[in-house]
């Protein structure tokens, strides 16, 4: 194996000189903390005020990160990926919306993306987030009663509530199974993550009892999560599915900290990135250990992770296009791990978010902050990208 994640005439084959040029003006600007932050505070403010910046935002952070307003607009972007052998995971990017009538037409719009995908040669997995179909609160109810979720409802109500998001999660599943596409269901704050993993793990067994259909999303950057990837393993041997896993490292760490500190319980993230970087690396061991069992989905912007994983699969004379082995990285980020796994054949794709401006913004939001505040990330972007301007000349 001869892979080089500081290839970078691999990593952006796909972009043009000019599109390079407007990545590294962004990335640059990114890497001012104080003006990031406060395009993270301001940009959704000024928006709701309905002043004229979406234009500037379509062509700089939107352009980078998401695939387009509409499916027929990511349709340009997945074809460009597809000549350079990457695959897309479709993510219909509206969230934080809440009532019945929106719940169901999320439904239909997921529905509508699985039909899409199905017609698409290089789109094999779409993104699920329960937030988008059920209540926040009722789900944070859920994680907090033990007796809702044994069965024993006090309140009829919420029953009946949770039913109709479980008929939902069901439409949308029983579609990809039909259709042939994996149904990626992401992982979410950990005050809610009970009951989503419940229902995944009750999704899985109906529709993963020949390959993997359905994936739950486990964040390793929670100090119980690597227990947890067992526990589940153990849980599908049992019943007779096969699991699918997405590893990620996580994504609401101040969100969580801050939590359990006002609140006074331990807080469940990882004390520190070291332990992160331990628990994540044993994920991917475990999973690739376990593969006959276990279909996973290697996503992370960690070259260690990636490498660790591809050498595995080198180690073990497991096929670079095993298909319960996949890898993936965000669309706008790490060009360099993806186009160069990609060159050496094993399956990978782009998380592609599609949708409106108005309803992806909370999406860029958390790109830009996380670009400004995570170690090196920025950096490693903008080093790569100057370094394949002057290969160009």
């Amino acid at each position: 194996m001869n892979i080089s994640f500081d290839n970078t005439e691999n990593a952006f084959a796909y972009k043009t000189n000019k599109q390079l040029k407007k990545s590294r003006f962004l990335f640059k600007t990114m890497s001012y903390w104080l003006l990031a932050k406060a395009g993270v505070r301001l940009t959704p403010i000024i928006m709701k005020l309905g002043l004229p910046i979406k234009g500037l935002v379509r062509k700089t952070i939107f352009n980078q990160f998401v695939g387009g307003e509409t499916l027929q607009e990511t349709a340009g972007v997945g074809n460009v990926l597809e000549k350079y052998g990457v695959q897309v995971i479709l993510d219909y990017g509206v969230e934080g919306k809440e009532g019945e009538e929106n719940f169901d037409q999320a439904t239909r719009e997921f529905i509508k993306v699985i039909d899409y995908a199905a017609s698409q040669k290089n789109i094999p997995y779409i993104s699920v987030k329960v937030t988008g179909i059920a209540r926040f609160d009722l789900l944070q109810r859920l994680n907090e009663a033990p007796r809702l979720r044994s069965g024993i409802h006090d309140n009829e109500f919420e029953d009946q509530e949770w039913d109709r998001v479980s008929e939902r999660m069901y439409q949308i599943c029983h579609e990809a199974a039909e259709r042939n596409i994996g149904v990626l269901i992401d992982a979410e704050e950990s005050w809610i993550q009970d009951p989503v993993d419940r229902l995944t793990m009750e999704m899985m067994e109906e529709f993963n009892q020949e390959k993997a259909i359905v994936y739950n999303t486990i964040q390793l950057y929670r100090h119980d999560r690597l227990d947890f990837l067992k526990l589940s393993h153990r849980i599908a041997k049992q019943k007779g599915f096969l699991l699918g896993v997405k590893l990620v490292r996580g994504a609401y760490m101040e969100k969580e900290r801050s939590r359990a500190a006002a609140k006074g319980y331990v807080c469940p993230i990882q004390p520190d990135k070291e332990s992160t970087d331990r628990d994540y690396n044993a994920a991917v061991t475990y999973s690739i250990d376990h593969l006959q069992e276990i279909a996973v989905i290697v996503a992370t912007h960690n070259e260690q992770s990636n490498l660790l994983a591809a050498h595995l699969m080198e180690q073990k004379n497991i096929p670079h296009n095993h298909p319960h082995v996949h890898f993936s990285q965000l669309y706008g980020m790490s060009d360099n791990i993806t186009f160069n796994l990609a060159k050496e054949g094993f399956s990978v794709s782009k998380y592609l978010p599609f949708g409106p401006i108005d309803d992806v913004i909370p999406y860029l939001m958390r790109r830009a902050q996380e670009n400004s505040s995570v170690s090196g990330q920025t950096g490693r972007e903008l080093t790569l990208i100057e370094k394949e301007i002057k290969r160009r000349g």
